[in-house]
Formats: structure tokens, C-alpha cells, sequence
């Protein structure tokens, strides 16, 4: 097994066997008896982290006991945590597992960085992978879910997830290896407890190796998802483009691709959309402009070509004033930069759209920064006639969302100097009689 074992770390390069030293989580159950025993054995430098959760009372601190002595007997470096589960559980309102895996990795990073350590190493094997696949599959989930446990993941390792469950124990009895059971593993409170002693044993049947099987579709899927995520990469290069705070997906682009609302989801998943409300913006592309989806943290809307991404402003924008001479406003989450040029003659007037050049002696302080109004109008620059804001944002094909966030600066008479990010007035613009020169721009 030690060979095995041995094998399975350098075939999936999960560390240098010479040269990484190991944060082991060792809980004092079989499975991480068995790694902490077979990574020291074969040579690794370890280190025992040990979580007491605060749930099971007299049974919780044997547990801790055992591990410290074991860390002791093995001559290890020995590290304990007490964590208040259940309050950090009804303070965050999740699930007491979801807490004790929060706090554990957590602190388990924190530790490795602490101590210098290279990877942290769990106990999962091919049984544990079997379970997270079957019940992912019964919540529902994508390739993601569908392979299971990883054998890396960031500094996370697994080096047993190549052995089944029988192995560890012939092993454990081989060596004559004590561990401690945890009563809360047979508890049919857990969904995961009662898949194990409930619905495995029915498929064990069918299947006695089901075990390895599954461990082999985890691979296959893991294949199949660097497929995927290559194929998304290279769709993404094509059709993506971002600008400052907005994103924009070229939906010809995306209609061309093979699976497009898989392909999609992939690319709306760090913006927060569900697999059904990517569903419902596929069946949208040939519906008109203006179609409105929400994730919690972003807005996206189907605009004529493209779909446009932008955050969700959780607060209200308030009104906000630069004062003469002040060099920097920040409103919430806009930042402006403000610098005054004495001599116009030698300023070359700025081509980006987020910088603004004014003639500084046509401005009255204090300038407010606010968001549009209907009713608002301005003269854009290069034209002598008003022009409703709103009617010139329907002429630049502004989509819905970024209207919602468009802003103008005004002079202290009220006039717009500055349609933010857009078009200057053209009564303040920078002319050859100009003497001075207010450049403000969004940072």
C-alpha cells in the first residue's frame, strides 16, 4: 500500500515527496489514522492539525486527546483549534456542517501559510468520492459536481482518493493501528449518513465495485470538464469583451458555439447566474432589447447585439460636490480625479472617453456629480442645439442597464458640463482662447 500510495502522489504530482512538508488532518477516525501512519512512513515531513468542533461533548475532547498523543508518539508537530460551531452556524444562518467545513479550511489555510507549509492533506478515498458524486447528482450539478472529490485543489490533496475503503482498514489492521469512531457518522440526521448505510448498499449490490467505478467516472468527467473549460476559454476570447465595470457577450458569437447555454452558464457563473436563468437568457436572443435578468450581485441585460453585464448597485447614488481645488471625489464606488492646467496653449486635449477636458474658466464651483434625470439636456459636443439626454442615449444604443448607471457633473448654474464617461457640453469645451484647462477623470 505504501507503494501505492507513493505511486498515486507522483502520478498526479501532487507534491515532492523530498521537499514539501505536509499539514495532515488528522480528526482520529480510520481514514486519517491511516494517511498521518503511510505519509510518515514513506518519508513525508508532517504536521497534525487537529478541529474540535464544541458538538460532542466528553466524546469531542477524547478525541482531541488521542490525536495529541498520537502526534507525539509519531514525534510530529501538533496543532489543536476549538471552534464554536453551532454560534458561528445560526450567526452566518447555515447548516452546522457547512459551518464546521467553513471553519476547518479556513483555518487550515491560515495554519499552512502560518507555518510554512506547502499543501494540506485529507483523507478522502475512492468511497467518499462516490458519495459526493451520487449526491451532487441527486441536488443536481454539472461536470463539476460529476467529478466528485479532486484529488488537488489549490493546496488541498488527497493522496488516498486512489484506494477504496477496504484497503485503509487491511491496512489499519496490518499494522495493529488504533483510531476512534465518531457516533455522529451513523446518524440519519445527515443526508450524507443515510446515502452510506441507505442507498449504497442497495447500488453495492448491483455493483460490488461500484467504488472504482465511480472513481474512474470521476476521471473521465475531469477529462471531459478540461474539454469544456478549454472550449469555453477559447468561445469567451471571441465573444467577450470588457470595459472598466461592464462586460459585453457578443450573442452572434455565442449562438455559433456548440451547446451554447452550457457554454454560457460556464461564462455566467463567476456573475452569479443559475443554470435555469441562463436557460431563460438562450431563449431570449431573438427577443427585443431590454430583456432583464438579476443575479444577486449582477445585473445582465439582452441588448440588440450583445448581453451587457454590469454590477447591482445595492446602494442608492446620492448627490455628491467637487469644491474648487479639490483633487479627488469618491462616490460610492465612483472615483473622480480632478487636475487644473494653467497653461492651455501646450494642452493636448485627451482622447479617452473617460477623461474630460473644460474650459476651467467657464465652470462654477462647487461641480455636483449626480445621475441623469429625465428631462436633463445638454448641447454635445461639436452640435449648437440642446438635446435631451435621454434621446442621446437612445442614439448612442446605451443598453437599459448602463443607463441606470449613467452620470453628469454640473456647474454650480445647474448646466451639464459632463456627460460622464460619454460626451462633453459644448459650451464648456476647451477652445483656442482658452487659458486654463480642468481635465477630470473616472479612475
Amino acid at each position: 500500500m505504501l507503494e501505492s500510495v507513493r505511486q498515486f502522489i507522483e502520478e498526479h504530482n501532487l507534491f515532492s515527496l523530498e521537499n514539501d512538508p505536509i499539514l495532515v488532518a488528522v480528526s482520529g477516525g480510520l481514514d486519517s489514522v491511516v494517511l498521518l501512519d503511510v505519509l510518515h512512513r514513506i518519508g513525508v515531513q508532517v504536521a497534525v492539525a487537529h478541529c474540535h468542533f464544541g458538538l460532542r461533548g466528553e466524546d469531542a475532547d477524547a478525541d482531541e486527546q488521542f490525536v495529541r498523543k498520537l502526534a507525539k508518539q509519531y514525534g510530529l508537530p501538533y496543532f489543536a483549534e476549538f471552534f464554536r460551531t453551532k454560534e458561528y452556524a445560526e450567526q452566518e444562518g447555515i447548516s452546522t456542517q457547512m459551518a464546521a467545513r467553513f471553519l476547518r479550511y479556513r483555518w487550515f489555510e491560515q495554519l499552512r501559510q502560518v507555518q510554512g507549509l506547502a499543501y494540506i492533506a485529507t483523507a478522502h478515498h475512492q468511497r467518499d468520492q462516490a458519495e459526493t458524486m451520487i449526491l451532487n447528482l441527486t441536488h443536481g450539478t454539472g461536470l463539476a459536481g460529476l467529478h466528485g472529490i479532486q484529488v488537488k485543489n489549490g493546496h488541498i490533496i488527497r493522496p488516498l482518493l486512489g484506494l477504496g475503503r477496504d484497503d485503509l482498514h487491511d491496512y489499519l489492521v496490518e499494522r495493529g493501528l488504533r483510531w476512534r469512531e465518531d457516533d455522529s457518522n451513523d446518524s440519519p440526521v445527515y443526508q450524507r449518513n443515510l446515502l452510506r448505510h441507505e442507498v449504497l448498499p442497495v447500488l453495492r449490490e448491483i455493483n460490488p465495485n461500484l467504488d472504482q467505478t465511480m472513481h474512474g467516472t470521476a476521471e473521465r468527467v475531469g477529462g471531459a470538464e478540461e474539454i469544456v473549460r478549454r472550449y469555453v476559454e477559447e468561445t469567451s476570447a471571441q465573444a467577450r469583451r470588457d470595459d472598466a465595470e461592464v462586460t459585453y457577450l457578443n450573442i452572434a458569437t455565442l449562438q455559433k458555439t456548440a451547446a451554447t447555454t452550457l457554454v454560457l452558464h460556464e461564462m455566467l457563473r463567476p456573475f452569479g447566474f443559475s443554470w435555469l436563468m441562463v436557460k431563460d437568457i438562450v431563449a431570449a436572443f431573438p427577443s427585443e432589447s431590454g430583456r432583464r435578468f438579476d443575479s444577486p450581485t449582477h445585473r445582465l441585460v439582452k441588448d440588440r447585439e450583445n448581453l451587457v453585464i454590469t454590477p447591482r448597485r445595492l446602494t442608492q447614488f446620492g448627490t455628491f460636490q467637487l469644491a474648487a481645488g479639490q483633487t479627488d471625489l469618491l462616490a460610492d464606488g465612483m472615483r473622480l480625479k480632478a487636475e487644473l492646467h494653467d497653461d492651455a496653449k501646450h494642452f493636448i486635449i485627451p482622447r479617452s472617453k473617460s477623461t474630460a477636458a473644460l474650459d476651467a474658466d467657464k465652470i462654477k464651483f462647487p461641480l455636483t456629480l449626480r445621475r441623469w434625470q429625465e428631462g436633463d439636456w445638454f448641447m454635445p459636443l461639436g452640435m449648437k442645439g440642446k438635446k435631451l439626454l435621454s434621446d442621446f442615449l437612445i442614439d448612442q444604443k446605451v443598453p437599459l442597464n448602463l443607463k441606470d448607471e449613467v452620470r453628469v457633473l454640473t456647474s454650480a448654474d445647474g448646466k451639464i458640463c459632463w456627460v460622464v464617461g460619454w460626451r462633453v457640453d459644448d459650451r464648456f469645451k476647451v477652445e483656442d482662447s482658452t487659458e486654463r484647462v480642468l481635465t477630470v477623470q473616472r479612475m
